[in-house]
């Protein structure tokens, strides 16, 4: 008998970490040296975490041999509410923080607990893939609004109303962006929260970039600004904090809590159904969120984290045929092959031409849902030297690189 997997995973993909990904791995076990810009992975470039959140952990760990709260901790969800009080985030108490492994399992939670077969979720083009593989896990269809590459990568307000139907439950904004890097304006945030309101639908804030910003751009808390549209944010440690591999984020639900009473009953079900978030990793929370925050060093004018922004994308740009818009945040270039230029019709096996040949692993755009073969994503977090040897290494391959 051969068993084959559910149905349930068609059409379910996450090109992060995908087929492409097998390749990079035998190139490694053959004994190659493959520079890996497919993930942000903060530790691998280099980026330690803040000490004080070791230690932390270090000096919890006698208390963490059991099970918690199925929300998590009272000090690190205490913290989570006085952060976003401090954002301006009115009536958030402890009870509507739920910590998790990490803001994948949140998302994974917190869509399960509203789609049914059938529903639809209106999700960015492009988008982080995960919000869009959950969606249709969950029996759902994932709506792909336009983020608009010749206007910074803003979302289109037009676009998104023409795409709200009778079965539109929620819509994901993920702010500052990944892939592109974008960060959202004020009066476009609000333009969203105005659809949110007048069609009823609930709102995915996924902020998880929220601190790593350039260029003086600022962020603005979506659930800080309507207390009248129910609004889940999701953020965490991994990237700000440089300790993706602790897992530890957080959810919190905001708005007229009161009109959603039978959906938080079936987020916290599922909440305790995984028992609890990774316990030792809940104790970094209150450490990171209350200490130093070191990201602000890495984020200004001559910080490692802008300084390799700057040389990602320039020397992106100096590549004939290649365009990228500046990221304002995140740790990503989103960058445009020119079809006139470098005629691709199958990026999936761009990235994988590029990888055999110069042992350089990024991602396809269509991996993140763009429609189109012709963007990729570049990971902007080795050292600026080693960066543009890289792109100097991808403009060398695309010289001479044909597909038709």
């Amino acid at each position: 008998m051969e068993f084959r997997q559910s149905s349930k995973l068609n059409d379910v993909c996450y090109e992060i970490r995908g087929p492409v990904v097998d390749q990079a791995n035998a190139l490694e076990e053959a004994g190659h040296s493959v520079l890996r810009l497919n993930t942000g992975n903060p530790a691998t470039f280099g980026f330690d975490a803040p000490e004080e959140i070791l230690q932390d952990i270090i000096r919890n760990l006698p208390r963490a041999h059991g099970y918690s709260d199925s929300r998590g901790i009272l000090p690190a969800r205490r913290a989570v509410v006085q952060y976003y009080q401090q954002r301006g985030v009115d009536g958030v108490t402890v009870n509507d923080v739920y910590l998790g492994n990490g803001v994948s399992e949140l998302i994974q939670m917190a869509v399960t607990a509203l789609v049914d077969d059938g529903d639809e979720v209106l999700v960015p083009m492009p988008d982080y893939p995960l919000w869009t593989a959950v969606v249709r896990l969950a029996g759902g269809k994932a709506v792909h609004y336009l983020c608009d590459e010749g206007a910074d990568w803003f979302p289109d307000l037009d676009d998104i109303a023409a795409k709200i139907t009778a079965r539109t439950k929620a819509i994901v904004v993920i702010n500052p962006n990944n892939p592109t890097g974008a960060v959202y304006p004020k009066e476009l945030l609000e333009g969203i929260l105005d659809l949110a309101r007048r069609h009823q639908l609930m709102v995915l804030a996924d902020e998880i970039y929220d601190k790593i910003l350039y260029d003086d751009v600022e962020h603005h808390c979506l659930a800080a600004l309507a207390d009248d549209v129910l609004t889940l944010t999701f953020n965490g440690l991994s990237k700000s904090y440089r300790v993706a591999g602790f897992r530890s984020g957080w959810l919190v639900v905001s708005g007229p809590k009161q009109h959603a009473s039978d959906y938080l009953e079936g987020l916290t079900m599922l909440s305790g159904m995984r028992l609890c978030p990774n316990v030792p990793a809940q104790y970094a929370v209150q450490a990171a969120l209350g200490g130093h925050q070191s990201i602000n060093d890495l984020v200004l004018p001559g910080g490692r984290l802008a300084e390799q922004r700057d040389v990602a994308y320039r020397a992106l740009n100096e590549i004939p045929g290649v365009s990228c818009v500046k990221p304002k945040g995140a740790l990503y270039a989103f960058a445009r092959l020119d079809p006139a230029v470098h005629r691709i019709v199958d990026d999936e096996r761009f990235v994988l031409d590029l990888l055999l040949r110069e042992k350089i692993h990024v991602v396809q755009g269509t991996g993140f849902n763009w429609p189109r073969p012709d963007h990729f994503r570049f990971v902007t977090l080795p050292r600026a030297d080693d960066l543009e040897t890289a792109i100097n290494r991808i403009g060398r391959f695309l010289a001479t690189y044909r597909q038709v």
